[in-house]
Order: C-alpha cells, then sequence, then structure tokens
C-alpha cells in the first residue's frame, strides 16, 4: 500500500457527498429566487414605459403635434333652435341646454328668427354637432313669426333640384313641436315639416319627434311641460350614446326614412308628403326613348313602387300592362263618347298638356301653372337679389338683373327625356304639338301677375332690401328656361313679340332638336341652344332624344344657331347623382382654358364663381382690350320697335346693343363673379381678411 495515500483526508468530499441532496435543493431554490426577481423588475419596467409613454402622448397632444383626442370626439356640441310666440320654446331651449351642459358638451342657443339657413344651415353637415330644434305651430298651421322665414326657406329647398337629397347629409338632428290637438286639423304641422324638410334633404334624424300637447286632456304626460320633460330625457339619453361613437339608433334596418323598429316611429315619411307621394325614379330604359306622357309614366311608377327593386327584364312586361291599361281605357272613352250628340271640332277634341297628376306633382314642387301648358316659378337667384346678396351668371355675364327676372315657360313639354333631368320626368314629351293651346297674351299676363304675387310674399323677410322689393314688382328679364322646350309652343314668335313690347328683354333655351323653330324664330335678346355631348352615341344616352334623326337635327341646330349671331357659354349640366359628380371651379377653368385653344377669335371673358361657369366670348366683343358682354336692353328694346316699325326689314345686331362689362364681372378678378354692393361678397371677403388670406 502506497504510504502517501495516508496523508489525504476524504472526509469533506464523503460529507459533501452524503449531504449532495440539500445542496440541490438550495441551487433551485436560489434561481428561482432569482427568476422571481427578474419577473418583478420586468413588470415595474414596463409599467414605467407606459407611464412615460401616457406623458408624453399627453404633452405632444397639448403641444399640438398629434390629435388622437380628436378622433374620439364624436358630438362636438349642441345647436338649440327655437321658434316661439309666447315665450313657451325659449323657455324649453334653455331648460334643455341646462341638461346638455351636464354632460359636458358646449351649447348654444338660436333663436330662428336671427339665423340665415341660406348661409349657415349647410355648415352643421361638417360640424359634429346635433341640432334641436323646438318650433311651436301658430295660428292656421302657420310657424311662429321668428320662425316664418326659416320655414319658408326650409320647404323650398326640400323641393328645389338645386339643392337635392344630399344637400345637408352628415347633419344630424331632433325636432320637439309644440301645439295644441284641440286644433286637429293642424296639430304640431310645423314640427312635422320641419322634421320631413330636414329628412328630404339628407339630414340624418337621430331620434323619435317629440309632440308637445297643450290639450291637458290629450297629452300623453298631462301637460306640454310633461311632454317635453319625456323627450328631454330621451334627448340626453341617445346624446350620450351618440357621444361615445354610437351612430345607429336602431337595428339599421332604416331605408329612405322608413324606421322598421318599432321604437322610432317617426323614421316613417309623413302621409301625403313628397318623399311618400313619390321621390321620382330615374327611368331605366335608356336604349330606346319613346314619347310619354306624365300620366304614362306615373304608371309606371306605381307599379315599381310595389317593390324598391325591379329588375330590368321585367320592365317590358311593366310597360306591357301600363299600355293595356291604357288601350282599355281608351276604348272605354271611345264607347262613351258615341252616346255624344255633339261634334266637337279637332281644336276642342286636343287634350290639355297639364293633367290633373302632373298639376298636383308640379304645384307640390314650387310651380304656378297657366292655363293648359304654361307655368312660373321664382327662382333661387331672385330671392337672392332681393335680399341683396347677389344675382345668377347672367348677371354677372350680360348685366340681367336677378331680382326684375322672371323665369316662365309657355311650354311644358319636351321633346328629350334627359338623364339629368330635374323635373325627374314628370313633364310630358312629344315630338310635335298635339295639345289644346292658350293664347299668348293670357300666358303673359298671368305669368307676370303670378311673378308678382310671389314676389310679394317677400315683403317683410328679414334681409329684404326695400328698394330692390319695389323694383322686383316690375318684370324687366324673362327666362324662357324653366321647364320643358319653349320653341316647341305653337305662337312662340307671338309671345316674344308681346315681351318686347312691354320692354321685358327675352332669354330663350332651346334643346337643339328643332332647326327650323330656331331658323325661323324673330329677334330675341339672348338665345341659347343646350350642347349636352359631343357625340352621337353620348347625345342619345345622356338626352335621350325622341327624334330618330336627332343627330342630324342636333348638327342643324347649331348651323342655325351661328346664322343668328352666338355667344358660347361653356357650362357643366349637373347629372341625376349628387355634388359630388359636380367638378370643382379649377376644374372647370382648366377645361375652358384648353376649349379655348381650340376655338379660334375666342377668349375667356367672364366668370361666376358661385355657379361654377365661365363665359367663352368673341373677340369682337373686345373693344380696346375692354370686354362688352353685357346688354344695353333699353337700347335693345328701342332697336326691336324699329324693326317691328319697318316690317322686319331693319336688321341689327349683338354689337348694336352691348354694353361695357363691369371689373368685377370679369375673369381672374379678385370678386371671382361677385357684386361688390352685394352682401354675399362682403361676408366672403371679410371671413378671407379674418382668416389671413
Amino acid at each position: 500500500m502506497d504510504p502517501s495515500l495516508d496523508t489525504w483526508d476524504f472526509s469533506p468530499l464523503i460529507s459533501l457527498w452524503i449531504h449532495r441532496f440539500y445542496i440541490y435543493w438550495g441551487f433551485a431554490f436560489g434561481i428561482s429566487l432569482w427568476i422571481c426577481f427578474q419577473i418583478v423588475i420586468r413588470k415595474q419596467d414596463k409599467t414605467s414605459q407606459e407611464k412615460s409613454l401616457s406623458k408624453a402622448t399627453r404633452d405632444l397632444v397639448t403641444n399640438g403635434y398629434i390629435s388622437l383626442q380628436e378622433k374620439e370626439v364624436f358630438v362636438s356640441g349642441v345647436k338649440i333652435f327655437y321658434g316661439s310666440q309666447t315665450g313657451t320654446a325659449k323657455g324649453f331651449a334653455t331648460i334643455l341646454a341646462e341638461a346638455v351642459t351636464c354632460l359636458g358638451l358646449p351649447v348654444a342657443i338660436i333663436n330662428l328668427k336671427e339665423y340665415d339657413p341660406d348661409d349657415h344651415l349647410v355648415e352643421e353637415v361638417t360640424s359634429k354637432s346635433v341640432c334641436a330644434f323646438l318650433v311651436a305651430t301658430y295660428t292656421d298651421g302657420r310657424p311662429t313669426e321668428s320662425a316664418e322665414w326659416f320655414c319658408k326657406w326650409l320647404e323650398e329647398a326640400s323641393i328645389d333640384f338645386r339643392f337635392g337629397q344630399t344637400y345637408l347629409k352628415g347633419m344630424r338632428y331632433a325636432v320637439f313641436g309644440l301645439g295644441n290637438s284641440a286644433y286637429a286639423s293642424h296639430f304640431n304641422k310645423i314640427g312635422k315639416n320641419v322634421d320631413k324638410w330636414l329628412w328630404m334633404l339628407g339630414a340624418h334624424r337621430v331620434m323619435t319627434r317629440g309632440e308637445g300637447d297643450c290639450n291637458v286632456v290629450k297629452s300623453k304626460h298631462g301637460s306640454i311641460e310633461g311632454d317635453f320633460r319625456a323627450w328631454k330625457t330621451k334627448f340626453i339619453s341617445r346624446l350620450r350614446a351618440l357621444s361615445k361613437g354610437e351612430k345607429k339608433s336602431c337595428g339599421g334596418n332604416c331605408k329612405k326614412g322608413r324606421c322598421k323598429s318599432s321604437q322610432h316611429g317617426s323614421e316613417e315619411m309623413e302621409p301625403g308628403s313628397p318623399a311618400q307621394d313619390g321621390l321620382h325614379q330615374r327611368d331605366t330604359e335608356e336604349e330606346e326613348p319613346f314619347a310619354s306622357t306624365s300620366e304614362e309614366e306615373s304608371s309606371i311608377e306605381d307599379h315599381q313602387s310595389l317593390s324598391s327593386v325591379v329588375d330590368v327584364e321585367d320592365l317590358g312586361k311593366i310597360m306591357n300592362h301600363v299600355k293595356k291599361e291604357k288601350r282599355e281605357k281608351e276604348q272605354q272613352e271611345e264607347k262613351t263618347s258615341l252616346f255624344r250628340n255633339t261634334v266637337k271640332n279637332e281644336a276642342s277634341e286636343r287634350r290639355a298638356m297639364i293633367t290633373p297628376a302632373l298639376r298636383e306633382a308640379l304645384t307640390k314642387q314650387g310651380y304656378q301653372l297657366i292655363g293648359s301648358h304654361s307655368g312660373v316659378k321664382l327662382c333661387r337667384w331672385t330671392k337672392s337679389m332681393l335680399r341683396g346678396r347677389g344675382g345668377c351668371y347672367k348677371h354677372t355675364f350680360y348685366g340681367i338683373e336677378s331680382h326684375r327676372c322672371m323665369e316662365t315657360t309657355p311650354s311644358l313639354a319636351c321633346a328629350n327625356k334627359c338623364v339629368f333631368c330635374w323635373r325627374h320626368h314628370t313633364n310630358p314629351v312629344g315630338t310635335e304639338w298635339r295639345w289644346k293651346m292658350d293664347q299668348p297674351e293670357m300666358i303673359l299676363k298671368e305669368a307676370i301677375e303670378n311673378h308678382q304675387s310671389m314676389i310679394k310674399q317677400f315683403k317683410g323677410v328679414p334681409g329684404v332690401k326695400e328698394e330692390r322689393f319695389e323694383e322686383g314688382m316690375t318684370v324687366k328679364h324673362c327666362a324662357l328656361s324653366l321647364v320643358g322646350e319653349p320653341i316647341m309652343y305653337p305662337e312662340i314668335n307671338r309671345f316674344l313679340k308681346l315681351l318686347h313690347e312691354c320692354k321685358i328683354s327675352s332669354f330663350l333655351v332651346t334643346n337643339a332638336q328643332f332647326p327650323v323653330e330656331i331658323k325661323n324664330l324673330k329677334p330675341v335678346t339672348q338665345l341659347y341652344v343646350s350642347v349636352d355631348a359631343s357625340t352621337k352615341d353620348s347625345l342619345k344616352k345622356i338626352d335621350r332624344p325622341l327624334f330618330k334623326d336627332f343627330w342630324q337635327r342636333f348638327l342643324d341646330s347649331l348651323k342655325a344657331l351661328a346664322a343668328k349671331g352666338v355667344t358660347y357659354c361653356g357650362e357643366s349640366s349637373a347629372s341625376s347623382l349628387t355634388m359630388a359628380n359636380v367638378p370643382w371651379h379649377e376644374e372647370v377653368v382648366r377645361f375652358v382654358h384648353e376649349l379655348v385653344d381650340l376655338i379660334p377669335n375666342y377668349e375667356i371673358a367672364c366668370e361666376h364663381e358661385h355657379s361654377n361657369c365661365l363665359l367663352i366670348a368673341h373677340k369682337k366683343f373686345k373693344i380696346d382690350r375692354e370686354w362688352w358682354t353685357w346688354i344695353n336692353y333699353n337700347r335693345f328694346q328701342e332697336l326691336i320697335q324699329e324693326y317691328e316699325d319697318s316690317g322686319g326689314s331693319k336688321t341689327f345686331s349683338a354689337e348694336d346693343y352691348m354694353a361695357k362689362t363691369p371689373h368685377w364681372a370679369l375673369f381672374g378678378a379678385s370678386e371671382r363673379g361677385f357684386d361688390p354692393k352685394d352682401t354675399r361678397y362682403q361676408r366672403k371677403n371679410k371671413s378671407k381678411d379674418i382668416s389671413g388670406c
């Protein structure tokens, strides 16, 4: 045995070996503690980072670098409009404002008497505010004096094609009406109408319309105050939901104002409303347009109303059914006529152009109908200029005073069925005159009387200038561009002569389908031919003319116009879609610049930015670098008299009665077509100064 082994002591190793399990446990426990410690540390670091990020985010928002909070703002505030006669609606507005304030939302109380919807209502589309209307019904179902102008404007806008069904799309509103059920025939009529008109313009109703009843016997909550408190509670609840981002107040089954949810009954259209009576569908037949009357088209719509969607393949069946009904009706009328003992002459056998159905439809759209085939309507620019707010493009381009301009037509019929027609194809169509005919003297007399009657309604309206109101009672211009095809009227030349004898200038618009009538037309102050397309195929699709030789007629009409002398006016017609289809003014300017490059001896003379159009004029109207596109209407009347006295032998041209164009009307002027004397330009100019532009 090696003696060196006796010097080694292995007892410590043996002890470690014996107690090895305790050592293992110690290591395991230490590692576990280390892991737990690391987990706690990391959690603390994460929390610290989140707090730091949150603080940094708040700092960035405060300093204006980012705006995360803006994405969470669904209601920016509440505007409470009231129309009150005795002060009840005003008091309710104050109570509602206090309740809204408790939600932490900004609130404004607005007297409708001091509110101009023409300027400000469209702002609610993008304001993210919720509008509450508290409106009372006054004597005989009329609005209160303070809300009279607002209601008149809203009603006319709802049936004016220029505004359309998307004008207020994006605006959110609720209505509470004040009335007395003791007057059952017009109980809460104003509240119902305001609700309906806003909806027709595309605004979104956020909750059921409330109806306060002063008749305690029939009031749902015992008094009008109780009715208001119940509605206010629902409104505040709905407002709270909207503030959290809730968009729909029902199951989303609403369609065209109809809400299938039982809790939103007011979403249904009012009985007898224009929306229910027919927000007319666009005629879907495009390939082969045919001559039809308003009765036929209304029959088509009656069949289409049975279903919200009509298959194109079913149109043939529908038309066959309509024609069958018409044949049966005609056969019945023929049988009835056998019992008549008198024979009528050809003129008396012709039917009236304005049928009962057409009369009802056009009356609802604000037309004053004359005789059996004519009509007159007050233009929105007439109303605008009465209030000192600027005229239409005809004022900017030619000097026509909009407040003294009568918009009328001696023929509601047309030879086209244009896809962009704003009459919803309610007017009759045909290729020749086949109706009873009224005399031009009667048409002109009643047109002026009806126009004056509509002007009188603006007496006392806020903003109407007294001197312009007095001037408006004397018609100085006549725009034959209301509806239909005026040149179809067989006595159009006699009608024009009567206008000129009354010292009224004439502005005639035609659709380029009657070249012979254009050629035979006696002197007219201004003659317009609508050019809606540039090729045969596009003209057929857009205008859907009834004539088979429509393209040749179109070309011949332009040739006939050239012989009369022509001032070319670039214009973009709105389609039957929405304002989204209308080009921006800058786009129109670029297009017209390109167009002018292709037309020899023409330049851009004037622009009217509000109407989104420009005037291209021949250089012969530019004298010594100054444009003369305006018209000396007194001189024109003198020349017309000389023409008549000479039996038509003495002729004259446009250069003989032209007038200098004012600087503000010229293309490129800072006024952009606004008359500096009018308040519309003054407000626009003031807003630019405020914004620092």
